[in-house]
């Protein structure tokens, strides 16, 4: 962390006793590097009304500061206008899968075809991450993306779209994402260097759900005005966007590793690295019942918007933003206060009030209480999965990176289509109420057990 200087701060010569007579606020060790706290204000003859306000100026430098990085600004703007176009996708095509199956069961079977892919391409997808450079990985996949959209809005517009063509979309695009999600969280780092690593994860959660909240906004306007065909089409175009932010950045050096061995060889040493560390033991359990069960409720959510809430088309995209507010505060909340220690603290409570709040939800028929309880759902998913983001990648070597990141990959893609699937025909079967009640259940009965073999973790900074 960089030390923040300020025109009125008075530099101290070394060897006088200037610093023991500081307020007590000021840390000027923490961690090895120096930090100057600016409340109350190092000048005493600032007046005190000035205090809170330089205060709060330090706290907004301090949430912002990867942007420094100009490569990260133009990842971030790419990221920005993509994942919108991406989130119109995702609202228009599960609209459109319950408009030409009208089961709640189908759109269990949609999400675990766009996500099963995942559990086979991930880990091997991580060794080959770990050799190569992860921004051309990242430009492949996102070509490739745009590709698929438009093939779906094409089927859309000329009336032939079927449920299985979706499904077979679906599927190629979760082998897409196999290689995308552990290149994008592995670039992270050769765009901001470890110091601010942290907080560009963060910040690239709060895009992402700035996205969520933008996205299914005018996916859900769109969607009922001129049809789920125009959502894919934008959507198509939006990767323009982050593909061209790519190819503009400047990277003099982009790391990759050497190894001659097979990548059998190469995924099994990934393994045991992982299996050597209980915390990221605990962290990948605690990803993957969270992603198995918490966050399930999303696929049966067009159904639970209409039948429930009696939302529609435009609930459900109500429904997207709320939670997309929520994560882009919880985002917000670990870039500020992210890197002041006590990680593991957060991380338990946001993993033991998430399932609480789903329970409530799940109960619920009134639609304002409903987009409440759904942006208290995005501030504990982004919470927990930021947070379990940051510790896995500031306790990792670069070397292992991309394999770990690939594992993280698995656990949040990997086994989330049985989560899906499962709920889907439970739901179809005893009512989505009470399908989202008992994995909710399952969601708090899972964590606490993750922290009970794990203690450790409640510690971790």
């Amino acid at each position: 962390m960089k030390t923040l200087e300020h025109p009125d701060q008075q530099s101290t010569p070394e060897g006088e006793d200037a610093v023991d007579s500081r307020p007590a606020s000021i840390s000027p060790v923490a961690h090895g590097v120096k930090v100057e706290m600016l409340d109350p204000p190092l000048n005493p003859q600032l007046p005190p009304e000035v205090a809170p306000m330089r205060a709060r100026q330090a706290r907004r430098i301090e949430t912002f500061r990867a942007l420094q990085h100009r490569n990260f600004q133009l990842y971030l703007f790419g990221q920005l206008v993509s994942l919108a176009g991406t989130w119109m996708q995702i609202v228009a095509q599960g609209w459109l899968v319950y408009e030409l199956s009208r089961s709640e069961a189908m759109l269990g079977v949609v999400g675990f075809a766009s996500a099963i892919p995942a559990l086979i391409v991930t880990p091997w997808a991580g060794v080959i991450i770990d050799q190569v450079r992860k921004r051309d990985v990242i430009v492949m996949t996102q070509v490739s993306a745009m590709l698929l959209a438009f093939v779906l809005a094409f089927l859309t517009f000329t009336g032939t779209v079927q449920v299985w063509h979706i499904i077979v979309l679906a599927v190629v695009l979760g082998v897409i994402n196999a290689f995308d999600g552990p290149a994008r969280q592995s670039f992270v780092v050769e765009m901001v260097g470890s110091n601010d690593l942290s907080n560009a994860i963060a910040l690239n959660s709060m895009t992402f759900n700035a996205a969520r909240v933008v996205g299914p906004a005018f996916g859900g306007i769109l969607l009922a005005t001129v049809g789920s065909a125009w959502c894919f089409t934008f959507n198509g175009l939006s990767f323009l966007a982050v593909i061209i932010s790519l190819l503009a950045m400047r990277i003099a050096s982009e790391r990759t590793v050497t190894d001659r061995r097979s990548p059998w060889q190469q995924l099994q040493s990934g393994l045991r690295y992982v299996a050597g560390k209980p915390e990221m033991k605990g962290l990948l359990m605690l990803s993957l019942a969270f992603s198995t069960f918490g966050i399930a409720y999303n696929t049966v959510l067009p159904a639970f918007a209409d039948r429930i809430l009696n939302g529609g088309a435009v609930g459900f995209g109500l429904l997207t933003a709320a939670a997309g507010i929520g994560a882009v505060t919880g985002a917000f909340l670990v870039a500020t206060y992210g890197d002041r220690g006590q990680r593991g603290q957060w991380l338990f409570y946001a993993a033991m009030s998430f399932p609480v709040v789903l329970g409530m939800f799940a109960l619920n028929r009134n639609f304002p209480a409903a987009l409440l309880l759904a942006a208290l759902l995005g501030v504990g998913f982004m919470l927990q999965f930021t947070l379990i983001n940051t510790l896995l990648q500031t306790r990792v070597t670069n070397e292992m990176r991309g394999r770990v990141m690939s594992l993280y990959t698995l656990t949040f893609f990997g086994f989330t289509p049985f989560g899906n699937l499962a709920l889907g025909a439970l739901s179809q079967a005893i009512g989505m109420n009470v399908a989202i009640l008992l994995f909710a259940v399952l969601t708090f009965g899972a964590s606490l057990v993750v922290f009970r073999l794990t203690p450790q973790l409640r510690r971790l900074a």
